[in-house]
């Protein structure tokens, strides 16, 4: 029988069979657990069934049949599996394979409703010397990486919840989290059938992503999260290991999953370190995501809605702060997709963002980016309530909150929850309390609608008079800008943080009084209508008053 070593080397080179007979004895006994340790660690490929999970305890058994045509990935290549349920895909040291849980199927969920459907292959584990630990060694790769999935019922018409940039730095701000924004979410969530944390699940400390998970274990519902530029191991020196922690606590960074007639696909869209210096972050992706998005849109129907979640928008202020190259292929892949939305957070404010063709985009229509207003608002700034939560008002006025997507087929409507306000609750007004008579002033009627945009239309009367349009403008919210400045007013500081100052809000329209009002109280009413035909109304009074001359 020959040395396992022979054989192996008798595959490349005979010269070298020929210099193993001369080597001493110790080296010789050696050599062949070396090579055959050096095979293990250079194994290129991973195999294994997607299949029907009978009995749902996560292990393929002969009576359970795999399923044919479901996508699987290695994080950049995507393959379908076979009739009989198998796949093949090669695999290097860090990636993760994950199935792409196909509509009219689940996948088992642990402990803390966090979607089990990945295999991560670290042999070796995250590096040792990070602050924040990542995944311990995984070992050689199994001989079969299977994938449970069952059957369960998934109507066309459907809801999510999506949380932007919970972002706790302590666990008081945590405990601000789970009863301001959790508590209310889950008496709320009514027939949600999953939801999506828009990333900055933390702030910076890491060893805070575990009590987050625990917190969003109370929902009740599987979560998918996204990573943020505060969730990523700063010890890194390649983007590669920048999401070592956040793969150990939540699993691939980017991955996709169908419902219904949707597909979802989650992206990791922070470079970091920067490739341009080396320092801080850039919005981008690597080119393993750019091919992980080609490769499973190719295979996917084009009658689908695509929704695509990731923490910095693409529109963010410019090149400095997103790869245009980078947007440029996302939108290349996505345009033969008549339909398709993209999920944002980062800011911290509220906006609408359309790209067309002066952007880039080549669609049969616009293409619609929802930046989505934060959980934790003005990371929970400004002077607190009775119960001690902040107010933590956004710098563009919009009240901190979570959002509910209404998908209908391969549509979608979007609605906006102030956190401790009424469903309806959709629009600040923003009125003087006391005009001068006759009325002529530069004082304005002032109407920040929430969710939206510049291609709606808001309209105003007085006292139930003829409906007139608002003039759609782009300043800051008055009723926010006081709430800052009164605390560089104060003589003795309030407790809390003062909050951020305020910025330019994208959703103000502005109105004037006219000049005909008489003495007395007097009632303005606003109307607005979003994207989707849901309308709002809100409504203030205002007092007429004598004007005192100075003589």
């Amino acid at each position: 029988m020959k040395s396992p070593s022979i054989s192996l080397l008798a595959k490349t080179d005979k010269d070298e069979v020929k210099k193993y007979k001369y080597l001493p004895m110790n080296i010789k006994l050696i050599l062949p657990s070396l090579l055959i340790s050096a095979m293990a660690l250079a194994q290129t490929s991973v195999s294994g069934y997607v299949f029907e999970d009978l009995n749902k305890n996560q292990k393929k058994e002969n009576r359970e049949k795999g399923i044919s045509g479901v996508s699987v990935s290695n994080g950049a290549q995507v393959v379908l599996t076979d009739k009989n349920g198998r796949y093949s895909l090669p695999i290097t040291d860090g990636q993760t394979v994950f199935v792409i849980k196909p509509s009219g199927y689940g996948v088992p969920v642990n402990q803390n409703n966090l979607p089990q459907y990945y295999y991560q292959y670290k042999p070796n584990g995250s590096p040792a010397d990070f602050k924040y630990k990542g995944t311990a060694p995984t070992g050689a790769l199994p001989q079969e990486v299977n994938f449970a999935l069952y059957k369960q019922n998934e109507n066309k018409n459907f809801d999510i919840l999506v949380f932007g940039d919970p972002q706790p730095r302590t666990a008081k701000e945590l405990d601000y989290f789970k009863r301001a924004i959790v508590h209310e979410a889950k008496s709320n969530k009514k027939n949600t059938v999953f939801g999506i944390s828009l990333g900055d699940l933390v702030w910076d400390d890491l060893s805070l992503q575990k009590p987050y998970a625990d917190i969003m274990r109370e929902m009740g519902l599987p979560w998918y999260n996204v990573m943020g530029n505060h969730d990523m191991n700063y010890d890194a020196k390649e983007d590669q290991l920048s999401d070592e922690t956040f793969e150990s606590n939540f699993g691939p960074a980017n991955y996709a999953f169908d419902y219904g007639n949707v597909h979802f696909m989650v992206l990791d869209d922070i470079l970091y370190p920067d490739p341009r210096d080396g320092k801080g972050y850039w919005g981008g992706f690597r080119e393993d995501q750019i091919q992980f998005i080609q490769n499973d849109l190719k295979l996917v129907d084009k009658n689908k809605l695509i929704v695509i979640s990731f923490h910095i928008p693409l529109e963010h202020h410019n090149e400095d702060s997103f790869r245009n190259a980078d947007r440029q292929k996302l939108f290349d892949a996505l345009a033969p997709f008549p339909n398709a939305l993209l999920l944002s957070a980062h800011t911290h404010v509220q906006q609408q963002i359309f790209y067309g063709k002066a952007q880039g985009w080549n669609g049969a229509k616009d293409l619609h980016e929802y930046n989505v207003g934060t959980t934790c608002g003005d990371w929970w700034s400004g002077t607190a309530d009775d119960t001690g939560l902040p107010t933590s008002t956004m710098r563009d006025g919009t009240a901190k909150g979570y959002s509910f997507i209404s998908f209908n087929d391969n549509q979608y409507n979007v609605k906006y929850k102030i956190a401790g306000k009424p469903e309806d609750y959709q629009i600040s007004l923003y009125v003087p309390k006391v005009i001068p008579f006759p009325s002529k002033t530069s004082a304005k009627i002032l109407a920040n609608f929430f969710m939206g945009s510049k291609k709606d239309k808001l309209q105003y009367r007085i006292d139930g008079g003829k409906w007139q349009d608002m003039d759609y403008t782009e300043t800051v919210d008055p009723s926010f800008a006081q709430s800052v400045y009164k605390w560089d007013m104060t003589d003795k500081l309030f407790p809390g943080r003062r909050p951020s100052n305020p910025e330019d809000a994208k959703h103000i329209w502005v109105a004037g009084f006219g000049n005909k009002l008489t003495l007395g109280k007097h009632k303005v009413e606003v109307k607005a209508e979003d994207m989707y035909g849901n309308q709002f109304s809100a409504s203030e009074e205002f007092d007429v008053q004598d004007n005192i001359i100075i003589p």
